[in-house]
């Protein structure tokens, strides 16, 4: 949507609408009546908008109103403030990405679209999760550097599989709900790189294939909620939060990370460290060297802190190694001559996070270094619990967000608004769970996401 008033905005309105009459009589056609409009909140739950198909025209054109409070919202949908957002004045509109827009196969009747959030006014909403990821993305591009992300999906599924860490047994007992799985991303076009069971007992994980940063993000959303439909149709309750147990492994969202120029992958075919390229160098160990403040939006809720602990394959020390899966930033350059495998994957962050903050907040972040002209330090090999030196990432909440506090770069790349919702929301989360038990934030947390 174009900024400003007048005959421009008007005739986007009318395209927008007539592309959107035209995906609504498809859809019709294939007996779809409703259309999800989601986006992600600062706290990272996935709220919704539903509108019928036969109104997607009006809705394209126009939006649909949401109030910009739930920007402020915690995980207990109570609500805090923030100086620049909160109370109940306001409306916003929600408006469809056509261009995601998907038929839902674990929802028959359903489609599914992402939503960008407007001002009334038309301007792009300043806290809007999607378009501060759409912006980043943009200030790649302006320096020559395309990225393709893609996030893995991990959840437990209850009741819980019998049977060792990943192993046949629990493919076995599950075949048919893993075969839904797959059969559902399947037909809504999402291409499947791997599924498996993890290492908590009824634990699973996904990988799909990478895309644009906002691409990415817009996956990770709609993989979780087709593994909820498909997991409710197979009476079994999927548990997405960080921790399930917290004397157990928790479930990770691990975020994956190639730069490209010209077609090239610069993540490989360099003279720095594990054969990268200086400028995949500098952007990782920007990234490397924010992720204490990056934690406050990859690992955003105090259960995030259960899960990231020493020798639990989570990245809780802040180093790298090449395919050292105990290290926060793991690098893999991939076999030799498969030019598409050598990427970087982010191990601290899990599914509490708003996959379009930290898409955008890594790239911020990786440009940083990149300007700087940064360096990675010394790789680490084995657990880096017993290296000599090696430095713990942030072991609570707060300690993180008073690193992200301290990050100018995140401050400006986000714009004060958003930057201080997510501060504000992050407090009182804490707030919120503050004097209880590790099982009481896990069984208050693991249904949320």
């Amino acid at each position: 949507m174009e900024q400003g008033h007048g005959a421009g905005q008007r005739e986007q309105a009318q395209r927008r609408a007539q592309e959107a009459g035209l995906a609504a009589a498809r859809l019709t056609a294939e007996g779809v009546r409703a259309v999800a409009l989601t986006w992600v909140d600062v706290a990272g739950l996935t709220r919704v908008k539903v509108v019928p198909t036969t109104r997607l025209a009006q809705v394209a054109a126009y939006g649909v109103g949401m109030s910009p409070v739930f920007d402020v919202y915690l995980v207990d949908d109570s609500v805090t403030t923030s100086p620049h957002i909160g109370g109940p004045d306001g409306d916003l509109r929600l408006i469809p990405d056509l261009d995601r827009l998907t038929v839902l196969a674990a929802q028959p009747g359903w489609a599914w679209a992402p939503a960008d959030r407007f001002e009334q006014s038309g301007r792009p909403h300043t806290a809007c999760q999607r378009q501060f990821a759409r912006r980043m993305t943009e200030r790649a591009a302006e320096r020559g550097i395309g990225l393709r992300m893609g996030f893995e999906t991990e959840w437990v599924v209850d009741p819980p599989l019998a049977g060792p860490a990943y192993g046949m047994a629990r493919i076995v007992e599950r075949s048919q709900y893993v075969g839904d799985v797959l059969g559902a991303l399947e037909a809504q076009g999402v291409e499947v790189l791997q599924i498996h069971p993890e290492y908590t007992p009824g634990q699973f994980e996904v990988s799909v294939a990478p895309a644009d940063p906002v691409g990415a993000a817009d996956l990770a959303v709609l993989v979780r909620e087709t593994i909820r439909a498909v997991s409710l149709q197979h009476g079994l309750t999927p548990w997405f939060g960080p921790v399930i147990d917290p004397e157990g492994v928790g479930n990770g969202a691990h975020l994956h990370l190639s730069l490209w120029q010209d077609g090239r992958n610069l993540c490989r075919g360099g003279d720095g460290p594990s054969g990268m390229t200086a400028t995949s160098e500098s952007f990782l160990a920007g990234v490397l060297d924010a992720l204490p403040a990056l934690l406050a939006i990859g690992a955003p809720s105090p259960a995030s802190y259960l899960r990231l602990a020493p020798s639990r394959w989570a990245g809780a020390f802040q180093c790298w190694g090449p395919e050292n899966r105990e290290a926060a930033l793991r690098f893999v350059p991939g076999p030799p001559g498969a030019e598409d495998a050598a990427n970087a994957e982010v191990k601290s962050f899990d599914p509490a996070a708003n996959p379009y903050l930290v898409t955008g907040a890594v790239i911020a972040a990786g440009l940083a270094g990149v300007d700087a002209g940064l360096r990675l330090p010394d790789p680490v090999a084995g657990d880096p619990v017993n290296a000599e030196g090696a430095r713990r990432l942030p072991g609570s909440l707060p300690e993180a967000v008073d690193h992200f506090m301290e990050s100018a770069t995140l401050r400006e790349a986000l714009g004060d608004a958003l930057f201080e919702a997510i501060v504000a929301v992050r407090q009182g989360d804490t707030k919120l769970f503050d004097g209880r038990t590790p099982r009481e934030i896990a069984e208050a947390t693991r249904g949320r996401y």
